[in-house]
């Protein structure tokens, strides 16, 4: 039945086509500038796209979407005074988690956590520690708990294969922080790499934590001895840079009943790889690939599975668009808007194979970086990197609370999320990662009232700037962190088909 409407749908939607479209290309004018204009309508390519009305999936968790920071990099986006915070920070925080009372989950780790140590007294610190936690510290971020509601997720000290400072560390972060602001303790940061890249250079030399036989098993073994001597508090793990670990999932969630979160990192670029023909090189044809989205979520989902059947949750708690690997920026895209589509496509498909929620990684010079703080005499200001932008529209088309609804479109540059919101709203998000416009046929159920448009665009692909998302920008610097309400518009409908003219590389959300 499905196809045959399809089918004959062309002829009906091209009698009401000049009505159907004045609403839609007047939405797109508006709100995405004569730089982001499509080309005439009639020359762009049409898909048709349904959203059944049952939704599917478990519900969307509060918290889903949260950061990730480095130790040694927190108070760059705090500022080091506990009663000054970074107001500009807080606020950009709190976007992220909109609705009444809903938590943001902080991770702190990173490299930093195994470079990190609380210093003992008469114990000299281990080899590769180059960053003390001190009480300043902790009240900082004791205080960024209590402004933004927040759960950490905080790594403890693996590498230097001592647990008794590693207990030591955890005790004053719980003690300084508060226990009811610590969700876990994360143990290590990606293990199953300890063999391959340098903890620490000696002599101009490098110095691994561990040897190249180190496995799985082997970190079992030294998670058994921390956990006897760390607080009583849930443990998150493995942290692994790759997937091959995962395999053993079962046997470790078997063997730690203490470990509540499983965590991975992904990045689907790699920063310094050099290899063009490589689907990992950092280009921004890879960035908007599928292999870079779905690919990415698909590759988690066993693991998942595996995860949610022992009542686990699964988080990945760094993410972001191209791994460091010792290169801190890779300019044209990282920080161009295709990592803002990126972000968006990203995150649906993460949350559409079951992942509990994804921590996007940010670290002041890096190329990924969500912000850029500078402190002047008036007070805080921020730079919003186009990422950001991309969080924000995914937060708005997928409400804590919500599920998602099955889509029907074919494959393609154009993708379609759709979910019901605990407000009862159907919201559709539109991601075109095509270098030309599309139109969009959508069919929605032909209940429901009026329909509103808001766009995420940029003067182009590669843009560093110039994004508004509803209209509205952060612009050159933004002292509040504020965007203000959407600026949206209404759309009409024919039998509950929507039919909407999609600039080049873009974002739209339909909200009924």
């Amino acid at each position: 039945m499905q196809t045959t409407i399809l089918t004959a749908l062309p002829l009906l939607l091209l009698v009401a086509g000049l009505w159907l479209m004045t609403d839609a290309t007047k939405s797109a004018s508006d709100s995405a500038g004569a730089t982001a204009q499509a080309a005439d309508p009639i020359g762009a390519p049409t898909m048709y796209a349904t959203v059944d009305s049952a939704p599917t999936g478990s519900l969307r968790p509060a918290g889903f979407l949260g950061l990730s920071l480095e130790y040694s990099a927190l108070e760059a986006y705090t500022g080091a005074d506990s009663a000054a915070l970074d107001p500009v920070f807080v606020q950009l925080l709190r976007n992220l988690a909109p609705a009444p009372g809903e938590p943001i989950v902080l991770r702190i780790g990173g490299n930093s956590t195994d470079a990190t140590w609380w210093p003992v007294s008469g114990v000299s610190p281990p080899a590769g520690a180059r960053y003390a936690l001190t009480p300043a510290w902790l009240a900082d971020t004791r205080a960024l708990a209590g402004a933004v509601s927040a759960q950490f997720i905080l790594g403890v000290n693996l590498a230097a294969d001592r647990p008794r400072l590693a207990s030591a560390e955890a005790q004053a972060l719980l003690g300084g922080i508060g226990s009811r602001h610590v969700a876990a303790f994360e143990v290590g940061n990606e293990p199953d790499v300890y063999g391959l890249f340098p903890w620490y250079y000696r002599r101009g030399g490098p110095v691994f934590a561990r040897s190249s036989a180190y496995d799985l098993t082997a970190f079992m073994g030294e998670l058994a001895r921390w956990r006897a001597v760390l607080p009583d508090v849930p443990l998150a793990g493995p942290a692994a840079a790759e997937l091959p670990w995962m395999s053993g999932l079962s046997a470790l969630l078997k063997a730690e009943p203490r470990l509540h979160v499983v965590t991975v990192h992904r990045y689907p670029l790699q920063g310094c790889l050099s290899d063009r023909s490589s689907t990992a090189y950092p280009s921004v044809a890879n960035l908007l690939s599928n292999h870079a989205a779905e690919g990415l979520a698909a590759a988690l989902a066993p693991y998942v599975a595996v995860a949610h059947a022992r009542g686990v949750q699964f988080r990945v708690d760094e993410l972001n668009s191209a791994a460091l690997a010792g290169c801190l920026a890779r300019p044209g895209v990282s920080n161009t808007f295709a990592s803002a589509l990126w972000m968006v496509d990203a995150l649906f498909n993460l949350a559409s194979v079951g992942v509990d929620g994804v921590n996007v990684h940010t670290l002041a010079g890096a190329g990924y970086e969500l912000f850029t703080f500078r402190r002047t005499g008036s007070g805080w200001q921020a730079f919003v990197h186009p990422d950001y932008y991309g969080m924000l529209m995914f937060a708005q088309g997928f409400p804590a609370g919500g599920r998602l609804l099955t889509v029907h479109a074919p494959a393609g540059p154009v993708k379609v999320w759709a979910t019901r919101g605990p407000d009862a709203r159907t919201r559709v998000t539109l991601i075109n990662k095509d270098s030309r416009p599309h139109r969009v046929e959508l069919q929605l159920p032909p209940t429901g009232g009026p329909a509103q448009l808001e766009w995420l665009t940029a003067p182009g692909v590669t843009a560093t700037s110039g994004v508004t998302l509803g209209g509205r920008t952060f612009g050159a610097d933004t002292s509040t962190g504020v965007l203000g309400a959407p600026r949206t518009h209404p759309i009409a409908q024919l039998f509950g088909w929507y039919s909407i003219e999609l600039p080049a590389d873009s974002v739209a959300l339909l909200t009924r």
